[in-house]
This record gives C-alpha cells, sequence and structure tokens, in this order.
C-alpha cells in the first residue's frame, strides 16, 4: 500500500463522473475507477470515496428514501493492494524517517511495512463514510453546509493570509458562497481559484519527479450550524473540532477563526460587536433548536465563543505535513540501532496529500457537528421537560 495518494485520489462528486477532464499523472499514481455505492450518495464527502478500484456496497438492506435506525454498514474491499511494491529488503532494516513504523513498533511490538496499517490513509475511508450519513442529515434537518477546499501548497497561497483568515475580505466573501461543487470544478488540486490552483498543480509535479513531497493547508467551512452547540470547559467546540482534525494521518497543525494572526491583534480590533440577527422564515424556525437573536459585525471568532457555537459561520484551517515516505534513498539508522545505513523506499507514494484529504476533513467536521446537534437536541428536550412540571 502507500500513502494518501493511491486511497483518496482526487474525483468528482457523481453527479461529475462523466467529466473528461484529464488528471495529472501525479493525480493517478495508478489505474482509478470512478467509486460507485448502491447506498444513497449524497452530495457529501461519501461522493469522494477512494477512487482506488474499490465499490463501497452495504451490507444491510437499506430502503431507497429512508434509513430504518437499523445500523448502516458499508464493506469496501480492496482490490488493488500490491504488497511487492514494498518488496526492497531495506524497509525492513530501516524505520521510515517521520513515519509510524518506529513508534508503532515500540509500542506493540509489530509493525506493518506494507502500507503502515493503522497509520495509513486507508483507515480514513470509515470517517468519510461515517460523515456522509452525518452531512446528509445535518443538511436536510438543518440546511447546514459544511465545504473543504485547498488554500496553499506549500509556498503557494490561495489568500494573502497577512491579517488571517477573519480579516481577509477575499476569504469572507468565499466563505460565504462556495459550494463542493464549485470546488470540484477545480480538479485535482481543489484550490478554487484557476491561476493558484494551476501553479500548485506545477508544484506537485515537479515534485514528483524530484522524488520529493509537500504539504500545507485545507481551509473548512460550516454555514448555518445552530447557536448553543459545544460545552463551556472540555468539550468546547472548537476543541472537539480540534481533536477530530489532528486525527487525521498527516495534520500537524489547527487554527480557527482568526487563528495565530488573532494573538497579535488588539482587544479593540479583535472583539466581535453583536448587530440583531435578521429574521428567519418558518421553516427555518422550526429545527428544534431556537436560533439566536444576536450576530456579531465581524467574525473573529470563527463562529465559537467560550466554546459554544454563536449562529456565525463557523471557519478553520487544517495544516498538512509533506507525505513521509519518499522515492529518495535516505540515510537513517537501524532498528538495531547498530549504525547507519541507506533507507530505499518503492512504492506508490504522492508527492501531496492536500487534495486528497478535502473529504476527510469535511467528514470529521460532520460528525462533531452531529454529535454536539444531537446533544443539544437532549438538552433542549430536557429543558422542556423540566417547564412542564
Amino acid at each position: 500500500m502507500s500513502t494518501f495518494g493511491q486511497f483518496f485520489a482526487p474525483t468528482a462528486r457523481p453527479s461529475r463522473a462523466s467529466s473528461t477532464t484529464a488528471r495529472p499523472t501525479w493525480a493517478s499514481p495508478r489505474p482509478i475507477s470512478s467509486p460507485s455505492s448502491t447506498a444513497a450518495a449524497p452530495a457529501s464527502p461519501a461522493s469522494r470515496l477512494p477512487a482506488t478500484k474499490r465499490t463501497a456496497s452495504p451490507s444491510t438492506p437499506a430502503p431507497k428514501t429512508a434509513s430504518l435506525g437499523t445500523p448502516i454498514l458499508l464493506t469496501v474491499p480492496n482490490e488493488d493492494q500490491r504488497p511487492k511494491d514494498y518488496g526492497d529488503k531495506t524497509i525492513d532494516l530501516y524505520p521510515r524517517p517521520s513515519h509510524a513504523d518506529w513508534t508503532y513498533l515500540e509500542k506493540y511490538g509489530v509493525k506493518a511495512s506494507s502500507g503502515g496499517s493503522r497509520s495509513s490513509a486507508r483507515e480514513t475511508i470509515a470517517r468519510v463514510a461515517a460523515g456522509a450519513v452525518a452531512e446528509k442529515w445535518l443538511k436536510e434537518a438543518y440546511g447546514i453546509d459544511i465545504v473543504a477546499f485547498v488554500t496553499s501548497i506549500g509556498n503557494i497561497k490561495l489568500f494573502d493570509d497577512t491579517d488571517g483568515m477573519s480579516a481577509d475580505p477575499a476569504f469572507l466573501s468565499l466563505a460565504e458562497t462556495i459550494t463542493k461543487a464549485k470546488v470540484d470544478e477545480f480538479l485535482p488540486v481543489r484550490c478554487p481559484d484557476e491561476d493558484a490552483g494551476r501553479r500548485m498543480e506545477d508544484r506537485i509535479a515537479e515534485l514528483r519527479d524530484q522524488h520529493d513531497s509537500t504539504g500545507r493547508s485545507v481551509t473548512c467551512v460550516i454555514r448555518n450550524a445552530p447557536v448553543s452547540l459545544g460545552e463551556p470547559a472540555f468539550d468546547k467546540l472548537e476543541a472537539l473540532l480540534a481533536h477530530t482534525m489532528l486525527s487525521i494521518p498527516a495534520v500537524k497543525g489547527f487554527e480557527i477563526g482568526s487563528g495565530f494572526h488573532g494573538a497579535e491583534m488588539l482587544g479593540s480590533t479583535h472583539n466581535d460587536a453583536f448587530v440583531a440577527t435578521p429574521a428567519l422564515d418558518a421553516a427555518a424556525e422550526k429545527t428544534g433548536i431556537p436560533r439566536s437573536r444576536l450576530q456579531t459585525k465581524t467574525n473573529h471568532s470563527g463562529g465559537i465563543q467560550g466554546g459554544i457555537s454563536n449562529g456565525m459561520p463557523i471557519f478553520f484551517k487544517v495544516a498538512f505535513k509533506p507525505p513521509t515516505t519518499i522515492s529518495q534513498d535516505q540515510t537513517t539508522a537501524g532498528y538495531d540501532a547498530s549504525g547507519e545505513g541507506v533507507l530505499t523506499a518503492k512504492g506508490r507514494h504522492d508527492p501531496c496529500v492536500v487534495p486528497r484529504v478535502v473529504p476527510i476533513v469535511e467528514g470529521m467536521a460532520a460528525l462533531v457537528i452531529a454529535d454536539a446537534v444531537m446533544a443539544q437536541h437532549a438538552r433542549q428536550v430536557g429543558k422542556g421537560l423540566a417547564l412542564k412540571k
């Protein structure tokens, strides 16, 4: 197996499966078949399931229009594994630098050189599938939109982040209107800007030819999230989002709202003043969780204050490191600590994971928001029962 590249190749959603847009060779490290599923395919992370000759099929009968309350189980057989690609003898002599080989061996006493076992991106397919179910519910019940997109590759950026996301008019304007369909128009990089996307694509191709890798960032926007999601202490909504994002392989950083740039601002500038919320239509009121009477003029808080959502758009950025397995000889110490040698890594390795992880970020965000919504529903029900006594 390999790193993220082979498991999450950029692919359009089912509605765009007939597109004939050519992908560069780095985006298609091997023959790719369009993802298919006999289960319902909402406009969600599920439609970006791994496009590597896998078919998601339900293991339990599913109705055409609604779930039945029974568990939903998807089975995804891996039909294109190539363990021989990892047959070089040095892979069992030397731990791959910055990979999980050594830490897994120390912790569990065993390792999986062919693909990396639990440290491989293959495990994220379950996150994407579960996130699809959560996101479909959130969209239909609340009108919540969750959209992620690539904002930088290496030193190539979509936005000038001198002042951070929350103070960038270009980002704030995009965050109001960006959709998954729009993001997928910019395959294979998923950066919603033609010029920046082309430069990112060229850079990834250049590093592929140099047998090297790069990383950078994905930004996620959550619109129409109800107020009151999250808890005031250990389960703050931003803490839950950070926890899940940092659990994704290769993630090294997380910032929300003004992020690290906010630490450089003055309080008088950073504070988000309140204004009255415009009236909602009748349909928007029937969500079970009351909407806030106030919103903010600015959104340096990123839609969360005191660990609790305030009804404003939630946006955050996730930083991904360069893929650790590269097709360059690397000098490193052996497992037996007897001295240094040269590790020769073979197999299918991606020069950049960032375009691949967009549906993973969306799926994990959907799971967090769905959990928070259910918790708040329980609280609202409790309030109603208390008032009836």
